[in-house]
């Protein structure tokens, strides 16, 4: 999926089981430069006129984001940002395998920074309610709030083919994802009014096989049976580029992909900006750029 949005800018993807290794072999091959040395609008600037194919940019690398990275206590870091999921911010307060935590709630005082997700997924009274906590364990940490803001559909196997989201308004759907957060993912698609909005829920991260294609038909047919209409799937990007081949196969069904962009919210005076801002000092405190 970041292939696919990336293409055509400076930014190098490195995938394998050993983060620091990977990131290793990718500053030895492009090497490395500060990316605030000529100030933080000359920096913005310059990549954002490469992202609109204005300009060549430097291959060395300037900043590196490590994704899912807090448990690697060994990397050394400049910033730690931490997302909270708004619709279940902390589960049964239990570590995996017992819960959903992956450390507990005491290693947020490591953190710089915290965004609260799919905070328009919640009532306000939430959302304070989840800030309150985050500050018991670490007064005074930025908090920003995000959300997941749908944009348009793709049709799976013709991705250059972009349809209106107003296109699935009183359609039939069945949304199929193996992401970590599929009520998300189904109560967005409700807020789009199709006819009628049906759920298959796998694993977070799990391959789609040949058994799963079956019980996907079966779903759509028995819905076509049930409401008289032909249904559509939907899944996510994510979703979609795991496995988009094995996706094709539920031919003559339609397979949509959800297409999305996070956004951050205006929340006490924090904003877009502000968290942008917010990167850079903590940059420059860090002394390493």
């Amino acid at each position: 999926m970041l292939q696919r949005h990336l293409a055509g800018t400076p930014v190098k993807i490195g995938i394998g089981a050993n983060r620091a290794n990977t990131a290793a072999c990718f500053l030895k091959r492009y090497g490395h430069i500060t990316p605030c040395k000529h100030g933080d609008s000359d920096f913005e600037k310059h990549f954002s006129d490469n992202k609109q194919g204005n300009c060549s940019y430097s291959d060395q690398i300037g900043v590196a984001i490590l994704d899912d990275g807090m448990q690697h206590i060994s990397l050394w870091r400049d910033i730690e940002i931490v997302m909270v999921n708004a619709m279940i911010p902390w589960g049964n307060h239990q570590l995996i395998p017992l819960g959903p935590l992956r450390e507990p709630l005491t290693a947020l005082t490591r953190a710089d920074i915290v965004v609260i997700h799919h905070a328009d997924m919640v009532s306000k009274k939430d959302v304070e309610a989840i800030a309150s906590e985050v500050r018991k364990v670490k007064n005074y940490l930025p908090i920003f709030l995000s959300r997941l803001m749908p944009l348009y559909f793709l049709k799976a196997g013709n991705m250059s083919c972009k349809l209106a989201l107003m296109d699935i308004h009183n359609t039939l759907v069945l949304c199929v994802s193996a992401i970590g957060s599929a009520d998300s993912f189904v109560e967005r698609m409700k807020k789009l009014e199709p006819a009628y909005v049906d759920r298959l829920d796998f694993s977070d991260h799990h391959l789609f096989q040949a058994k799963d294609i079956d019980m996907i038909r079966l779903r759509l047919r028995n819905l076509q049976s049930e409401f008289a209409m032909k249904p559509v799937v939907v899944v996510t990007e994510k979703d979609y580029d795991r496995a988009p081949e094995v996706l094709k196969h539920l031919d003559p069904y339609e397979v949509l992909v959800l297409c999305s962009s996070l956004q951050i919210l205006p929340h006490n005076g924090n904003t877009e900006d502000s968290f942008k801002k917010c990167l850079w000092q903590h940059l420059e405190v860090s002394n390493k750029v």
